[in-house]
């Protein structure tokens, strides 16, 4: 008797903390409960306190942000009010005992086998609808510390699709950079740099992906 009312009263205090701290309606109450706990971790623990990126809703935008860490998503979720439909890998979306999450939260997988249509037509409606769609343009975890690659092509790709300018954030201060796993576990004090809107044309140039590289790498100010 006594076990069965500690567990009802830890699993209450979940469901409490979360509804709490949910701000984002991702349309299932499971969902919301994890987007609450979510945005506690990630400003009790890696301090993102008092951060909101002012993200409009119109236009439509592309969310564009560096990619250092396995915890990069949970920080963008928890600085803004919307949900968020990322663009991830295919064999990341079918990662066994994370692919439930990737698909309660709304990821789109990507084919980057050549096959990239499909998720271009998911985050065209998605887009359409009003929807947030965030993309990782590095297409894997960098370091600042490593040397400037252009980025992925699908960024400029599907900025043009859907007409969209790319509002373009820079995560700095995990306390693990360039891990998986390991940035789970370390403390971090998180802040966030911001670029102006990137327009249809700016990214439609011939040195865009060079130069959104270098500053996703904070090896410049401003893209070019």
């Amino acid at each position: 008797m006594v076990t069965t009312i500690v567990l009802v009263s830890i699993l209450g205090g979940i469901l409490i903390v979360g509804k709490i701290n949910n701000r984002a309606d991702w349309g299932h109450w499971a969902t919301n409960i994890l987007d609450g706990w979510i945005r506690v971790y990630c400003s009790k623990f890696h301090r993102l306190r008092n951060t909101r990126l002012q993200i409009p809703l119109e236009p439509h935008v592309l969310l564009a942000a560096n990619h250092i860490s396995g915890i990069d998503p949970f920080l963008l979720i928890t600085a803004t009010d919307r949900p968020i439909r990322f663009m991830i890998a295919k064999e990341e979306y079918e990662r066994p005992l994370l692919n439930w999450m990737f698909r309660a939260a709304g990821c789109i997988p990507v084919d980057r086998s050549g096959r990239v249509e499909k998720a271009f037509r998911s985050a065209l409606r998605a887009i359409n609808s009003g929807e947030l769609v965030a993309l990782f343009p590095q297409g894997r975890i960098h370091r600042e510390d490593q040397v400037d690659k252009a980025i992925k092509p699908g960024i400029v790709r599907l900025a043009q699709l859907s007409e969209c300018p790319i509002f373009a954030v820079r995560i700095k201060g995990v306390g693990a950079p360039g891990t998986l796993f390991k940035s789970v576990f370390c403390r971090s004090q998180i802040t966030f740099d911001t670029h102006p809107l990137i327009s249809v044309e700016q990214a439609s140039a011939i040195d865009f992906r060079i130069s959104f590289a270098k500053w996703l790498l904070d090896q410049s100010e401003m893209i070019d």
